[in-house]
């Protein structure tokens, strides 16, 4: 279990417990300030254990959504329009509207690592939106696996999104044209 340095003092009581632990080998210090019980640690759980607030979305939610098999090579995130910069080399940070933030996000949990993720249906919205900004065959990729799987999507919930996303009319036609 990953803990940031305040979870550790309340189950250890004092900077020396914390400090005795890493020594007898029973905590590890994974990153400035995140530290586990055990010493391996995926980089997905270390991520959204240091950004909490933030929503898995774009490549790495097609990924975990098991649409797409091409491993991203940055963690792509969605925070609110208005937070800091992240500067973590292995995250791509995209801003997003207050009011349409947590349109779609739903836990999800993968191997030691518990995230907040856009569902499927929101990814369909977002993969449209973002189809100028991906390779022709990547698209075409994950658009087919939405037709493959179209049955098993919530309709509604999909119009429901497109309806208060900006371009609402476009992204229905296009919704129209390239899924239904």
């Amino acid at each position: 279990m990953i803990m940031n340095y305040s979870e550790c003092i309340d189950k250890w009581k004092s900077d020396y417990m914390v400090k005795k632990a890493i020594n007898e080998g029973t905590l590890f210090q994974i990153e400035k300030g995140l530290y586990s019980d055990n010493p391996d640690v995926s980089t997905l759980a270390i991520i959204t254990k240091k950004y909490p607030n933030a929503i898995i979305t774009l490549d790495s939610a097609f990924y975990y959504h098991g649409l797409t098999d091409v491993i991203p090579d940055e963690y792509y995130l969605a925070t609110d329009k208005h937070s800091i910069a992240l500067r973590d080399p292995r995250v791509k940070q995209i801003y997003v509207q207050t009011d349409i933030l947590n349109a779609g996000a739903v836990k999800m949990k993968h191997r030691d690592a518990d995230f907040m993720i856009y569902d499927r249906e929101r990814m369909l919205i977002e993969l449209l939106r973002y189809r100028n900004k991906l390779p022709y065959d990547y698209y075409k990729e994950i658009i087919g696996n939405y037709r493959n799987l179209l049955y098993e999507l919530d309709i509604e919930r999909i119009q429901e999104y497109a309806s208060v996303f900006p371009k609402s009319k476009r992204i229905s036609e296009l919704l129209d044209v390239e899924v239904f």
